[in-house]
């Protein structure tokens, strides 16, 4: 679910400008997970740009407090989300924690790092949503350590069927900024893309995990 059109429209914009976001239906990106993509979404480079940074975090500020009213604690998905959670958080005037992926083999061997107390209200802030499951990792471990999560905000979603699926089952409400569906109608009518390419940008999401085999 997107904030609104608006939204969706402006954040697809920005993505696309500061390379965010590369299209290359031609020679395809491969992904950690094997899986071979047209499309390639890092949103960390949108740290390095002052005003795509404070949108985002303007944004996110206002549709969480709009959304869930406001929270207890910011969290951040590790890696990616952690910098634009904080600038959150920050915002908001609220505590701020992340979330690695696994707890650490060392030290305290923490998985959430900072200070969470049993029953406090959450909202976690993720960078991208592919699958979900790394996303809804993090969600189950800051259930685990008592927090009540309220729900989920994220820069960007591809929309595959599996995250729908995934969100559903684990009753997590998510809302992004942006979108697949909005960045490619974007991407044609600023000519980034092609109208061959945008078929083959379709076609890739159909069905991802064996596109171009």
């Amino acid at each position: 679910m997107i904030f609104n059109t608006t939204t969706a429209e402006k954040t697809a914009e920005l993505l696309l400008q500061i390379n965010a976001i590369k299209l290359n239906p031609k020679n395809p990106f491969t992904w950690a997970s094997g899986w071979k993509s047209p499309i390639y979404c890092d949103n960390r480079i949108t740290l390095s740009f002052p005003e795509v940074r404070n949108y985002i975090r303007e944004e996110f500020s206002r549709n969480i407090e709009t959304l869930y009213g406001k929270p207890d604690v910011i969290a951040g998905v590790a890696t990616g989300a952690i910098g634009i959670g904080m600038l959150v958080a920050d915002c908001m005037g609220l505590p701020f924690v992340y979330v690695r992926p696994e707890a650490k083999k060392h030290g305290r061997q923490n998985q959430i790092e900072g200070f969470l107390e049993k029953g406090q209200n959450v909202v976690v802030v993720e960078d991208l949503i592919s699958t979900g499951n790394s996303s809804l990792q993090a969600v189950e471990a800051l259930k685990a350590a008592g927090a009540n999560v309220k729900g989920m905000v994220a820069i960007f979603t591809y929309g595959f069927d599996v995250s729908v699926e995934n969100f559903k089952k684990a009753d997590i409400q998510l809302n992004t900024l942006g979108n697949y569906d909005t960045l490619l109608d974007l991407a044609v009518t600023k000519e980034y893309i092609t109208g061959e390419e945008l078929e083959t940008l379709k076609e890739w999401r159909k069905n991802p995990s064996v596109w171009g085999q």
